[in-house]
C-alpha cells in the first residue's frame, strides 16, 4: 500500500512525521503514536510499516531544537500534545502508544499517570515523586516492542561494581572486574562460577544504592539553599556508560537472561507461532571494558535527572538468572516500565525480540500487568531494532523478514474484532 508522510510541529519544540496510507481505509481510524524517552524516532520504521498496512502513525520526538533533552515533565507534555493531536482529528477514531527500548519507560508512564491522574507518582515510596498537577489524556491502547526493564534499571545493570572510588574510572577491585581473565572472563565468551555471578551482582546493588543515597542526600542539600546551585548539579557516575553492552554481565555469559520462565507464542519465520519455553539466538559479546574512559565509560547527568530517570532502589536479593531478575524496588519509580504497567488497564500488547539483549523484559512486563486484554509473543530471531540478527544465523536468511512477521502480528493485534475496530 503507498504511504504518505507529512512533518508536523506540535506547539513549539515537538517534532513529528505523520505517516499515513495514501487512500486511507477503516484501518486509518486507528493511529500509533511512536516515541522514545530520548532519541530521534521520527523515522522509526514502525511508522512505514504500519502506514503500508492501513494504520495512520505518528512519530513524535522529545527533543528540543538545541538538541537538549526535555525534563520529565517536559516529556509528558511532549506526549499529550501529541495524543491530544490525534484526538482531536476528525478521521481518528482510537489511539495507540508504542514504547520501543527506552521508549517503553515513557509511554508506560505516561499512560499510567493519564488513567490514573497526576497524584499517582507522588507517594512517599517514590525516591523522586511525580511534581506536575497537569492531567494527561489516557490513550486506547500499549504496545511495548521489545522493551527494556527500563531506564534505572539497564542504568543499574550497567553499573562497574569494581569501581572503588567514585571520582575515578581506575580504581577499580579486581576481584569484582569481570574482564580478569581469573574471575572467568574470555574474549569470545565466558561462563562464570555462580560464586562470582552472586558476587558481581551484589556488589552491583551494594554500589547502586550508594550513589542512590549520595544523590537523595545531594538533592536534600540543594532543597536547603546548601548545593552546589540553586536548582541542581552535576553528577558524573564512572563505569556506568549504557552505550553498547558496558558491564553488563549477561552480554558476556549469555547463560543469564537465555530464555522465558513460560511458554509463549514464538513467531517463526514462515509465519508459523508455536507456543513454547522462548529461548535466546543471541551470542557473547562486549569484550572489552570501558570504565577507564571517560567519555566511553562515564555517564553524565545531574542529581534530579538521575533520581527521576535513572535511580531504583536494590534489596539485598538483587541478581538475575537464566530466566528473571530479582531484588528490585519496581515501585520506587516511574522510569521502569514492570512498575508502571501495575496502574495500567487498557490493552496491552508486549512482544520480545529473540535476538536482542533485552527481550527476558517482555516477560516480566506481561506479568505484572494489570491489564485485563494483555498479550505477550515472540519473534524468532529479531534484532532489538526489528530486522533479522544476521550475525547469529546459522544460514543466511535463517530468521526470514523479522520485520515485516513483528508488523504483520501488530496489525493482527490492532484490527482484532472488538479490541479498537468496530
Amino acid at each position: 500500500m503507498k504511504t504518505t508522510r507529512t512533518f508536523i510541529r506540535l506547539g513549539k519544540r515537538v517534532p513529528a512525521v505523520l505517516y499515513e496510507p495514501a487512500e486511507p481505509g477503516d484501518k486509518a481510524r486507528i493511529s500509533v503514536l511512536v516515541m522514545h524517552s530520548d532519541e530521534d524516532y521520527l523515522t522509526c520504521p514502525t511508522g512505514e510499516e504500519l502506514a503500508a498496512r492501513g494504520y495512520r502513525v505518528l512519530c513524535a520526538n522529545v527533543m528540543n531544537k538545541e538538541g537538549i533533552l526535555f525534563t520529565q515533565n517536559e516529556k509528558m507534555a511532549s506526549v499529550n500534545a501529541a495524543v491530544c493531536y490525534l484526538r482531536e482529528r476528525p478521521d481518528i477514531d482510537k489511539v495507540i502508544l508504542m514504547g520501543h527500548s527506552g521508549g517503553a519507560t515513557l509511554m508506560s508512564a505516561y499512560q499510567a499517570i493519564a488513567e490514573n491522574g497526576p497524584d499517582l507518582f507522588k507517594g512517599e515510596e517514590m525516591l523522586y515523586p511525580y511534581d506536575d498537577s497537569e492531567a494527561l489524556t489516557p490513550a486506547d491502547g500499549l504496545m511495548l516492542l521489545d522493551a527494556n526493564w527500563g531506564n534505572a534499571v539497564m542504568q543499574l545493570f550497567s553499573l562497574d561494581p569494581a569501581v572503588t572510588d567514585e571520582r575515578s574510572g581506575l580504581s577499580l577491585d579486581p576481584s569484582l572486574n569481570l574482564f580478569e581473565p581469573v574471575n572467568g572472563f574470555r574474549h569470545k565468551g565466558s561462563d562464570f562460577s555462580r560464586e562470582f555471578i552472586e558476587r558481581f551482582q551484589r556488589a552491583q546493588g551494594e554500589r547502586n544504592n550508594r550513589i542512590l543515597d549520595y544523590a537523595l542526600d545531594r538533592l536534600e542539600k540543594i532543597r536547603r539553599g546548601e548545593g552546589y546551585y540553586t536548582d541542581d548539579e552535576p553528577l558524573c557516575i564512572p563505569g556506568a556508560a549504557q552505550s553498547f553492552f558496558n558491564n553488563k554481565l549477561y552480554a558476556q555469559d549469555i547463560r543469564l537472561f537465555s530464555h522465558s520462565r513460560d511458554p509463549h507464542p514464538l513467531i517463526h519465520r514462515d509465519g508459523s507461532v508455536t507456543t513454547q519455553i522462548i529461548p535466546s539466538v543471541r551470542r557473547p559479546e562486549n569484550p572489552e571494558s570501558f570504565t577507564h574512559s571517560y567519555r566511553e565509560g562515564a555517564r553524565f547527568l545531574t542529581v534530579r535527572t538521575y533520581l527521576s530517570s535513572y535511580a531504583v532502589r536494590t534489596l539485598p536479593d538483587y541478581g538475575y538468572d537464566e530466566t528473571s531478575v530479582r531484588g528490585i524496588e519496581w515501585k520506587t519509580t516511574y522510569a521502569a516500565p514492570p512498575g508502571n504497567v501495575t496502574h495500567i488497564s487498557c490493552p496491552t500488547l508486549v512482544m520480545g525480540m529473540t535476538g536482542g539483549w533485552e527481550f527476558m523484559a517482555a516477560e516480566t512486563i506481561y506479568d505484572m500487568s494489570a491489564a485485563s486484554d494483555k498479550h505477550i509473543a515472540y519473534v524468532e530471531g529479531a534484532s532489538h531494532k526489528f530486522k533479522p540478527a544476521r550475525p547469529y544465523e546459522a544460514y543466511p536468511g535463517q530468521f526470514g523478514d523479522t520485520m515485516k512477521l513483528l508488523h504483520d502480528y501488530v496489525d493482527g493485534w490492532l484490527s482484532a474484532e472488538g479490541r479498537f475496530a468496530e
